[in-house]
């Protein structure tokens, strides 16, 4: 399983996420606590908006976030007020600059944690439900950038809350029950606001927290600061978003909640 961790407010530097904090996302690219693995050496990368939402720019490498040296660099120079950083665990798709998250497409960027349950039976039908212009898009192999050009193709840019919900019933009514489990969280992101959703077909959900401070909200798959007090888990099934540096939640459609 991957880490990821995002912002949303004022503009503050991307190393005050990703880099200082005691157990930040390179420090849980080494010793991440709630995952299956505590290494995630398999590539990582962030997507990064300016003052007017206009990006993403993006940055990603095939390297252990530990061993960049421009990472650091980059952490410190770079403000922004929405950013989205991730350190990979590979379950699908070869270790590849073009399969390290965040994805970017047009002004989305998107990344996930986790994996959908028989991707490769599944993949030959999935891209079918792709138009040519989401199809000709993707440019690598992993279920992650297959699952947000999904979402893109079921009207992620008109209602969010739809696409989700249509999209994991979709997943839901094509897995076997002798495969591998569906586990999905995912955070994206439009420019404007932050959007994040969690499900899992054995109610495994990986984790993801969200903490509320005054210049903004930060969500991260474990809390920064290695404590859980002021980190309140997104619960499952519901749409997470951020905007105006508050969080809304927002159940998901009730075919979901049978899942």
């Amino acid at each position: 399983m991957c880490r990821l961790a995002a912002w949303a407010g004022a503009p503050i530097a991307l190393e005050d996420i990703v880099i200082r904090p005691a157990h930040s996302l390179l420090e849980q690219s080494q010793d991440a606590t709630e995952a299956k693995l505590a290494v995630n050496g398999d590539g990582f990368g962030f997507a990064w908006y300016d003052v007017a939402g206009q990006g993403p720019g993006l940055y990603r490498d095939v390297l252990p976030a530990w061993s960049d040296g421009n990472l650091t660099s980059l952490c410190q120079m770079i403000r922004s007020p929405l950013f989205l950083a991730h350190v990979r665990a590979s379950t699908v798709g070869e270790t590849a600059r073009v399969n390290c998250h965040p994805f970017r497409h047009g002004r989305w960027s998107f990344m996930h944690n986790g994996q959908i349950g028989g991707f490769l039976r599944i993949k030959r039908r999935l891209e079918g439900l792709l138009p040519d212009a989401l199809y000709h898009a993707r440019a690598g192999t992993t279920d992650s950038e297959m699952l947000f050009l999904l979402l893109l193709a079921h009207g992620l840019e008109q209602d969010p809350a739809d696409a989700v919900a249509r999209v994991l019933d979709l997943l839901r009514e094509l897995r076997q029950p002798d495969e591998p489990p569906h586990r999905i969280t995912c955070v994206l992101s439009d420019g404007v606001s932050l959007i994040a959703f969690r499900y899992a077909s054995d109610k495994k959900c990986p984790t993801l927290y969200q903490c509320r401070a005054k210049a903004g909200v930060i969500l991260a798959s474990e809390p920064l600061d290695g404590e859980t007090s002021g980190w309140d888990p997104v619960p499952p099934l519901h749409l997470l978003r951020v905007s105006d540096r508050k969080s809304t939640l927002t159940p998901l459609v009730q075919t979901m909640v049978a899942a």
